[in-house]
């Protein structure tokens, strides 16, 4: 049989592509998309399919914004190129712009992707510690389940144990406490006491470490890749209130829930805190260029201007901050500001996630359905009485049922063994109505479809 020119694309492909995450099966190739639409991908078929993960979390505005491409090619033209050991208009229009949105007052640190901006994260806080006299403080706190960077430290930080599986050994000093994950909390505990029990696992752990060796603690607003697992409402705030008494910097890891993901412009601002650091990347740009940020308080940065010698934050990054990112970022801004896109993102989830729970509470494989803003997972399981989770062979069928039926989604794979169970959804905040259903009746149909088939998987 003569080869398409799919199929020669797809050798190509295989030949000479390492995919990212994913195992080597010949006969199942990669899909290889040519264009973007809104919320829609088309491969190189001509086949469309809904994005309902934004790409990995990230084309906020959606696809085949005319705006910021020609926002990236003005800026190309003028200075293409400039270090941030000097400067540029782009990174300061745009370091004033995060701040507003954040508001707060932060000193903006730029690089490439959110591994990048948690590095930049732990080094700049042990340094900070080292240069308030606080020698000994050195240990990060996270917890499991989360997600913080693929980088080493960025992953000794992360809390899922594929994800480090031969990787090992990482960075020392990361310690991990339990995630607020409220749907297996221990039977008849109300959520409220099982949020206080997590904290005073944090403040065991705290103590128990030694209290004057904790630096930082980074959580995410609510776990993303991890399995969607979101806090009761004092959470936070608490987690906060533990970080000033014991003199401990606290990091929150925006990369997911920033730039209007959640329904807000920052996660943690569905919480009532401040936090010490923000770490920001994906939705920045709209992943239109790479871009990431830590964001640091301006009463941290005073420690770094000193005079003496190695006072200063010695870390450098290529192309962190580069014009055209910058400029893209801007006019991303601007569209979510403009279209109301972050009023709009919280507007959407609660409309999915109603539907998606009328529609499916009564399946016997839903475990749970949750969600903040356009962040959505469900929890698969083989009976709702023991909640264990359903074995892989049933999720990889039914994000691969949902692909055949024109929809991408997401699960949380290679995270926890025996617990990578969640389908997950984030569409681009710029979704119709019409797209919104379109992921509501696929993932109706296939799980419908596919109803107690776990056990035969297995």
């Amino acid at each position: 049989m003569e080869k398409t020119k799919t199929d020669s694309l797809i050798e190509r492909d295989q030949s000479n592509v390492w995919h990212h995450i994913s195992p080597y099966v010949e006969e199942n190739p990669a899909m290889i998309a040519v264009k973007g639409e809104g919320s829609w991908i088309i491969d190189y078929d001509g086949n469309r399919y809904l994005d309902g993960m934004s790409g990995l979390w990230c084309v906020n505005i959606g696809y085949g914004r005319e705006e910021l491409a020609k926002a990236a090619y003005e800026q190309m033209k003028e200075l293409c190129y400039m270090p941030l050991t000097q400067s540029h208009i782009p990174a300061i229009k745009l370091a004033e712009k995060i701040n507003e949105w954040l508001e707060g007052e932060y000193m903006i640190f730029y690089s490439n992707s959110g591994s990048d901006a948690n590095e930049v994260a732990f080094k700049l806080i042990r340094q900070y510690h080292q240069q308030n006299g606080e020698h000994g403080r050195f240990k990060f706190i996270s917890r499991h389940r989360a997600y913080h960077g693929s980088s080493m430290g960025a992953l000794s930080a992360t809390g899922q144990a594929l994800r480090k599986y031969k990787y090992e050994p990482l960075a020392s000093g990361f310690l991990h406490i339990s995630p607020p994950d409220s749907y297996r909390r221990p039977d008849n505990m109300s959520i409220e006491t099982f949020h206080s029990m997590l904290m005073e696992e944090l403040e065991r752990k705290i103590i128990w470490e030694q209290k004057e060796t904790i630096a930082g603690v980074i959580m995410e607003p609510l776990i993303t890749g991890g399995g969607v697992l979101i806090p009761h409402p004092s959470y936070l705030e608490k987690v906060q209130e533990l970080c000033k008494k014991y003199g401990i910097l606290l990091i929150m890891d925006e990369v997911i829930c920033g730039f209007g993901r959640t329904g807000k412009k920052f996660g943690h601002q569905h919480f009532n805190i401040k936090p010490d650091i923000v770490t920001m990347a994906k939705g920045l740009t709209s992943a239109y260029l790479p871009l990431s940020v830590t964001a640091v308080k301006k009463e941290i940065f005073e420690k770094f201007k000193g005079t003496e010698e190695n006072v200063h934050f010695r870390h450098i990054n290529t192309f962190g901050g580069n014009p055209s990112s910058c400029a893209v970022a801007l006019k991303n801004l601007e569209i979510l500001e403009k279209e109301n896109l972050v009023e709009k993102s919280a507007q959407s989830g609660i409309y999915l996630l109603e539907h998606l729970k009328n529609g499916l509470h009564s399946h016997p494989n839903v475990g749970d359905i949750r969600g903040l803003g356009l962040v959505l997972g469900i929890e698969l399981v083989e009976d709702k009485f023991t909640k264990v989770p359903v074995s892989s062979k049933y999720m990889a069928k039914i994000v691969a049922e949902c692909k055949k039926e024109g929809l991408i989604i997401g699960k949380n794979g290679d995270t926890v063994d025996g617990y990578n169970n969640i389908l997950t959804l984030s569409p681009p905040l710029s979704s119709t109505e019409d797209d919104l259903n379109f992921i509501i009746s696929v993932l109706m149909k296939v799980l419908q479809n596919n109803q107690s088939t776990q056990k035969v998987l297995s």
